[in-house]
């Protein structure tokens, strides 16, 4: 949505206001003319530039793109991190997705899988945020009717379109269409964490919550085991009441 609402003012065309937005030695009607055969042409909604002397001295258009594909970027790396986070292990690490193994693993540790994909993508996303950075001082840059940082904008802004296009594409295929999750060590970390605890908090109070689980990581105990231990409720009970797929959402009214 970002990207389709910025695409909007790139299709104002500058084509007609000559050297410097005036129009001089243009003849009258060119510009809508010109930007209605290439609309045909291309199947696209060009239209001429209301504010042709904008439309040339700025290049406001495509920093409001490269800006909008930064962001895709920022949002695109911080789920490509969370994969390979979520994918590390196989013992060690989080290890609650099973990523695809799309080549042979590390040369010096067999059976190891690289989460390829996802690194390729941060390392798009990083170049795509040094282009926005280039692409906002080049629009800058523009003195008076002209701005003749153009090639640099246009090298810029086609090198981020594209490597955001190709690597989406190549994310999709090769890494989260194969992704499986590992249920066994899903449930274990699960049914191990300590911050179940939460759900208690309404039953036995923050402090007596707060009380449990300091002694369970201490002790390397579960919540339940430690909760019967100290008397503040029965095993039912907290069968009944720690139930993590009624934890996703507030609790209904009394």
């Amino acid at each position: 949505v970002r990207i389709k609402n910025a695409l909007n003012h790139c299709y104002e065309l500058a084509m007609g206001g000559t050297a410097v937005g005036t129009g001089i030695n243009s003849v009258e009607g060119f510009s809508d003319a010109s930007a209605e055969e290439i609309a045909k042409l291309t199947g696209l909604p060009f239209v001429t530039a209301p504010n042709k002397f904008e439309a040339l001295g700025g290049q406001d258009s495509i920093v409001e793109l490269s800006s909008a594909l930064k962001t895709v970027a920022a949002s695109l790396n911080k789920i490509a991190n969370d994969i390979r986070w979520l994918g590390s292990g196989p013992r060690s690490g989080i290890g609650e997705i099973i990523l695809p193994t799309n080549e042979p693993g590390s040369s010096i540790m067999p059976g190891k899988v690289n989460p390829t994909q996802a690194e390729a993508v941060t390392m798009v996303c990083t170049q795509v945020i040094g282009n926005d950075v280039t692409i906002t001082i080049a629009g800058a840059s523009g003195n008076f009717e002209l701005n003749v940082y153009r090639p640099v904008l246009a090298f810029n802004i086609l090198q981020s379109i594209r490597l955001m296009a190709e690597v989406s594409v190549s994310f999709a295929e090769n890494c989260v269409d194969g992704i499986l999750a590992n249920e066994e060590r899903i449930h274990k970390n699960l049914h191990n964490s300590l911050m179940l605890v939460t759900a208690l908090n309404p039953h036995i109070g923050y402090d007596k919550a707060a009380e449990v689980a300091k002694k369970a990581h201490k002790e390397n105990k579960t919540l339940r085991e430690t909760i019967i231990e100290l008397g503040y409720m029965s095993g039912e009970d907290f069968d009944r009441l720690v139930k993590p797929e009624i934890m996703i959402k507030p609790r209904k009214k009394n």
